[in-house]
């Protein structure tokens, strides 16, 4: 088993696929670690079992990700939540336009 701990999520998965292991959550009865994992860039802060362990090939291997910045405070992050329904009714902000030819 990898060491997959400190690694942005998208390597760890690769990382972890070239060795012929498969991450998951540490929660089997909730969501993928894929939909915990995006939108954005997370980090990986635990993993069971441990580096050098030995598995069976595709084995599980859970981990705990945190949003990239907050590794430090080892919380698992939920998904981000959606925009609040108003927000897609609001106007947009019309773009400037500078006309930059000569009159």
């Amino acid at each position: 088993m990898p060491d997959v701990v400190g690694l942005p999520f998208h390597v760890g998965r690769d990382v972890a696929a070239d060795a012929g292991v498969a991450l998951a959550s540490t929660d089997p009865d909730g969501p993928p670690i894929g939909s915990l994992a995006w939108p954005g860039l997370f980090s990986i802060v635990s993993q069971h079992p441990a580096p050098g362990a030995q598995v069976r090939e595709w084995d599980s291997v859970a981990i705990e990700v945190v949003a990239h910045g907050d590794a430090g405070d080892r919380e698992q992050r939920e998904p981000h939540p959606s925009p609040p329904a108003d927000a897609a009714r609001a106007t947009p902000e019309r773009p400037q336009h500078l006309d930059l030819t000569d009159d």
